[in-house]
């Protein structure tokens, strides 16, 4: 099948064994890669994400929506862009948000957001391939897989952040808020998305960098490192 040909962390590939064997989902992909159609990401970049932070490593979960949907731009990290790429308006916004919140960052030359996985930061979109030119086209085909990311983050005993901004990263996080028992164990923060239609409708002000780490540092876990 096509998902169990690419690579893909051994405790994920067990968590999600069934999404994996989804005959729809898995001739879906196979027919639109193979098509002339251009898919974003590349094949080997669809896992990047849960490749970055396995499972047992995540500590704070941002949820966009689609992979960037221009040539070039998408590595499987949701707002993140490979090094070289003009960084999308959302990332700058993101930048601009965490020069608000930290008096020392920086704004970096790269839009890579790689160093944030490497910590523990699992930058998940919600579909995690996208047909060039055209945003949530494969959105319907992603969603039993996505959800089962969160669902099951949403059980670790593990107390974890979740960031979501905009209306599409609230509905999946609404997984976590759906009972008693996931909503005191986590850290659920919400926001409008950085995106230039929305940011000044509350993500701007958001603080939600420096409370993640606030949240990770009180409840025993190191705080991220933003700086790129």
């Amino acid at each position: 099948m096509f998902l169990n040909n690419l690579k893909l962390d051994e405790n994920w590939k067990d968590i999600l064994r069934d999404e994996l064997a989804d005959t729809q989902l898995n001739s879906f992909l196979e027919n639109a890669y193979a098509s002339r159609k251009q898919i974003y990401p590349p094949k080997s970049e669809i896992f990047a994400a849960l490749n970055i932070t396995p499972f047992d490593n995540v500590k704070v979960v941002v949820i966009g929506q689609d992979p960037y949907h221009g040539p070039g731009e998408a590595h499987g990290l949701c707002f993140s862009v490979r090094q070289g790429v003009n960084k999308p308006r959302s990332l700058q916004n993101i930048f601009k948000e965490l020069k608000r919140e930290f008096s020392d960052f920086r704004e970096p030359a790269s839009g890579d957001l790689t160093k944030w996985a490497e910590q523990g930061v699992l930058l998940l979109n919600r579909a995690l391939t996208v047909e060039r030119g055209k945003a949530r086209s494969h959105r319907s085909q992603w969603k039993r897989f996505t959800d089962k990311i969160i669902e099951k983050l949403a059980a670790e005993e593990k107390p974890i952040v979740f960031i979501l901004w905009g209306k599409d990263a609230q509905e999946l996080g609404a997984k976590v808020n759906a009972s008693e028992i996931t909503r005191a164990k986590h850290c659920v923060l919400e926001s409008a998305h950085p995106s230039g239609l929305s940011c000044y409708r509350g993500f701007f002000g958001n603080n939600h960098f420096t409370c993640a780490n606030k949240y990770l540092l009180k409840t025993g876990q190191e705080p991220i490192n933003w700086s790129l």
